[in-house]
């Protein structure tokens, strides 16, 4: 399947929620789905009885979405999820976070996961002290993310950095505002996921 490549507010009315795709915007009253809450498309505004798996399946939709993967990768990630000790939707939550660009974006470098994607894709940040340019790869506690020391000067970096300063960082992070990184406490629990699904929902999509 394609990476979609239209419009990102029409995703968050098709899911009915903010998946804070278009950085700035999103925390605005231009949001989309602030505008226009119904689903896009001729039929949007009628109601629809939902079956149990078209709640399944808006619930992957959404956590897909929200995170910018393709369904051959959360698929792969699904199965990492069930092969590892614990509760599956949790440690698939915890995989996702783990995403390079995701921790790009939660330390404020970047305004959206999309934008997380491009920055690390052009060679603007390090992980541990080495190129980190593969936005999907997976870290682990310990692992330190920098900007690149010939990033450290761009002007787009540093009004990024400015402009989400004041976003809160979650607690499993620990960001150096003045060196320009960020380290890996933990990996994240649940609780401290701010994504609105219910993961059991996934869970019960891909073993059905």
């Amino acid at each position: 399947m394609a990476r979609y490549t239209g419009a990102v507010c029409r995703i968050c009315r098709r899911e009915g929620k903010k998946l804070f795709l278009k950085g700035e915007r999103c925390y605005t009253g231009k949001c989309a789905v602030t505008r226009r809450a119904s689903v896009p498309g001729q039929h949007g505004k009628s109601r629809k009885k939902v079956s149990d798996y078209g709640v399944q399946l808006r619930s992957k939709q959404t956590c897909r979405r929200y995170y910018g993967v393709l369904e051959s990768q959360m698929e792969k990630y699904f199965d990492m999820a069930e092969r590892s000790a614990g509760m599956t939707g949790e440690n698939l939550l915890r995989i996702l976070e783990s995403r390079l660009d995701n921790v790009v974006y939660r330390i404020g470098f970047a305004s959206s996961r999309a934008e997380a994607r491009q920055l690390v894709r052009h060679n603007h940040f390090t992980l541990n002290g080495h190129k980190g340019n593969i936005p999907s790869i997976l870290l682990k506690a310990g692992d330190v993310v920098a900007v690149a020391d010939k990033s450290k000067t761009s002007d787009k970096i540093k009004s990024v950095i400015e402009a989400n300063s004041s976003r809160p960082v979650p607690k499993w992070l620990d960001v150096n505002a003045e060196k320009m990184e960020a380290r890996i406490v933990e990996l994240p629990n649940r609780e401290d996921i701010d994504l609105d699904v219910e993961e059991h929902y996934i869970v019960e999509f891909y073993s059905r």
